[in-house]
């Protein structure tokens, strides 16, 4: 069944289970965390995703792989802290 599921993040690297072939849709704040909204299909088996969050101004470090693709930005503390979230691909 197809649904839109939300995962929250934290800014450093994480694996996130998520069923296979899920689309995200957008990464955002909410309540002060970041977070990463996908359609899934829930009927799908699990498998790991692979994030990383950036802050404004931060190095983008090359570890984890040989691309990555923007899924959103997140602004937190009242828009003080702004954080850019990557999916890694090809890891």
């Amino acid at each position: 069944m197809k649904t839109i599921y939300k995962y929250v993040i934290r800014p450093d690297k994480l694996k996130v289970q998520m069923p296979k072939g899920a689309r995200l849709l957008t990464a955002r704040e909410q309540a002060d965390e970041i977070c990463v909204w996908a359609e899934v299909d829930t009927e799908q088996p699990t498998e790991q995703r692979h994030f990383q969050v950036f802050g404004t101004g931060h190095l983008m470090h090359e570890d984890m792989g040989t691309s990555r693709e923007y899924v959103g930005t997140a602004h937190l503390e009242g828009g003080a802290l702004v954080f850019h979230v990557y999916e890694y691909t090809g890891v």
